[in-house]
């Protein structure tokens, strides 16, 4: 059994596989100040409420883009599953030729992505992951990773609006009936959700002109779901793109 760990800065997520089969996965919010121990018994009880407490994990695979919790979590996958975990970086066998100017400052979730996404769709492939920051990457169909751009995120740009817009106040984020809003509430999500729709629909357009080619479209995250429906360029979403990658990274990469 294999247990895949991905830190973001907002929320962590894990799943444990048999084989390629993910028989459980869970969210937890990323806690800076917990350590090993909290997150170990979190992580047992959480796979006791699954039914698979019983199910022996032999190996762990780490991906963070969170650097204090990193060691955190590596501790805590010695002493509670008795596996030294491998960690993602760009040294390790994606499938992908970086074409980047520092691979090494590349988010490990950017890399797990991008090699499920290349893996499952060819290229070339646009990944567009919606998390604390909305990234996009971009995989071209000789598997090279060439880059690609980085955005504030849904939620961050809903609380910064909130907090610094007086008379704004916290709204849930769900699709607005309609573009025009016609209260306070549904007029800030029209423009969150519609208004990143817009940026993101932009972006990926800019990129194929770029590319001078068609791309196939995926987005994973967290708010993947809410702006697909009223997206024009995005063509799949999977939730689970970055525990698929992460399985597949550990696959490729079993001699470490």
């Amino acid at each position: 059994m294999l247990l895949a760990i991905d830190i973001g800065n907002t929320s962590t997520i894990s799943g444990v596989f048999d084989g390629v089969r993910l028989v459980a996965d869970w969210r937890v919010a990323t806690d800076r100040a917990r350590t090993a121990d909290e997150y170990g018994i979190t992580f047992l009880d959480i796979l006791n409420a699954r039914g698979v407490e019983s199910l022996p994990i032999r190996s762990v695979i780490l991906s963070s883009v969170v650097p204090p919790l990193t060691p955190v979590l590596e501790q805590m996958s010695q002493d509670y599953f008795q596996a030294v975990p491998l960690i993602v970086s760009s040294d390790l066998n994606t499938g992908l030729t970086f074409r980047f100017e520092q691979p090494q400052e590349i988010g490990s979730d950017r890399i797990v992505n991008a090699a499920a996404a290349y893996a499952r769709f060819g290229g070339p492939v646009i990944i567009v992951d919606f998390g604390t920051a909305i990234t996009f990457c971009v995989v071209t169909e000789l598997g090279e990773y060439l880059g690609g751009a980085i955005a504030p995120g849904v939620r961050i740009s809903a609380d910064a609006l909130a907090k610094r817009a007086a008379k704004l106040s916290s709204v849930e984020l769900t699709l607005p009936k309609e573009v025009i809003g016609h209260n306070t509430a549904s007029s800030v999500q029209s423009g969150l959700i519609y208004g990143f729709a817009g940026m993101v629909d932009g972006i990926v357009r800019r990129i194929k002109l770029n590319l001078g080619k068609e791309c196939f479209v995926v987005a994973t995250g967290g708010q993947a779901a809410l702006i697909a429906p009223v997206s024009g360029t995005i063509d799949e979403v999977r939730d689970l793109l970055t525990l698929e990658g992460l399985e597949l990274l550990y696959r490729k990469n079993q001699s470490h």
